[in-house]
């Protein structure tokens, strides 16, 4: 991902749109700290159709739902006895 100073991406603000297109997200810094990241809208609609996904679709989806049952079984230990 590209870093640009704040000041850079004001002053060239096409460029910075440009690449953000033809090569993805784009880090901006203010102060020398992250500020923004510029997207392009493809991108953009990707990651908010899939931060939108149903969470039993993606569960329904995982390659974990294969797993046998008798797997997935849990210690029964509770621990030890403590006085206080």
């Amino acid at each position: 991902m590209t870093r640009w100073m704040l000041q850079t991406a004001k002053n060239k603000f096409s460029e910075l749109i440009k690449r953000a297109r033809s090569e993805g997200p784009q880090l901006v810094t203010k102060r020398g700290d992250d500020a923004a990241v510029v997207l392009s809208v493809e991108d953009f609609l990707a990651l908010s159709a899939a931060a939108g996904a149903d969470l039993v679709d993606f569960f329904r989806a995982s390659p974990l739902r294969e797993i046998p049952a008798e797997l997935l079984t849990r210690d029964q230990d509770t621990g030890r006895d403590v006085e206080l």
